[in-house]
């Protein structure tokens, strides 16, 4: 064998880019299913709220000797739910009141973190922690990938009614509370999950490009469901493996392909709109 086939087999043969790779896939699938649902339904700032909103929690969580996962979604939740109140009782737009919430939530988790004495650092719960991630942590994120998959996939059609139209979804019989609490539950628990792979900033890319990227480049809900879960896995493998040869940090290497995928289906979209105005104009003459 070649030293040049050694050496690009090489990342798969070492046991914590293996692991970074399953820890990593396993998140991505959920992220990307869900993303899907954030796009269409103009909820991908609620992605970044609850992404950064579950800061507090895993401190407290940590003060108080429980599993970070715990604190986590507690206060992943309860920055969705608290949203949902303040605007169903304002004349306040959605927007502004994420952003009031998620940027009050992660100020109180950063002065809440200054003030304790922490054996986890900080860039690890911001922008992850992949290559040192334990197996019960690896577990965990199993177990909740697995869930979130499931309730996604399982009801992947009710969802969707209710992205487009509550008030119809409403009408032919669906829970429209049980859907829209539920999505709001899974997507704290996904938040959870990445926690450890990606961290929290940069979780908020992996819930919105890989469905961005997928609504630009298919009209189908089921292909954009394909198309999302393929760019997930795609980002995530080649830039957890580009990132061994290149020395930087495996998370924002995969936020970076992703950017770059979403860059290339945005001027393909371009090109194909210019072509069809082209092909329409000499069909006039």
């Amino acid at each position: 064998m070649s030293e040049t086939l050694e050496l690009a087999i090489l990342p798969f043969q070492l046991p914590f880019m293996q692991t970074a790779f399953g820890v990593t896939l396993m998140i991505a699938v959920p992220m990307a299913l869900l993303s899907c649902l954030l796009v269409l339904k103009g909820w991908s700032l609620m992605g970044d709220a609850v992404s950064h909103a579950v800061l507090p929690g895993v401190v407290i969580a940590y003060i108080a000797g429980i599993p970070l996962a715990i604190g986590a979604f507690v206060a992943g939740l309860f920055c969705a739910l608290l949203t949902g109140f303040i605007k169903e009782n304002s004349r306040i737009k959605e927007d502004t009141v994420l952003g009031i919430v998620f940027s009050g939530m992660f100020g109180l988790g950063l002065v809440l973190y200054v003030q304790v004495e922490s054996a986890v650092h900080l860039d690890h719960i911001l922008f992850g922690d992949m290559l040192g991630i334990l197996t019960s942590e690896l577990v965990e994120t199993g177990l909740i990938a697995l869930f979130a998959t499931a309730f996604l996939v399982v009801l992947r059609k009710d969802l969707l009614a209710h992205a487009f139209d509550p008030q119809h979804a409403q009408a032919i019989g669906l829970s429209v509370r049980l859907l829209h609490y539920g999505q709001l539950a899974v997507l704290s628990l996904v938040v959870v999950g990445a926690l450890k792979a990606v961290g929290i900033i940069l979780s908020v890319a992996m819930l919105v490009a890989p469905g961005a990227i997928a609504f630009l480049v298919t009209k189908r809900y089921a292909m954009m469901l394909v198309a999302a879960v393929t760019v997930a896995v795609f980002s995530s493998l080649t830039g957890i493996y580009l990132s061994f040869f290149i020395d930087s940090a495996p998370a924002p290497t995969i936020v970076l392909i992703m950017s770059g995928l979403f860059v290339l289906a945005f001027f393909r979209t371009l090109w194909q709109a210019r072509s069809v105005n082209r092909v329409a104009a000499a069909e006039d003459i």
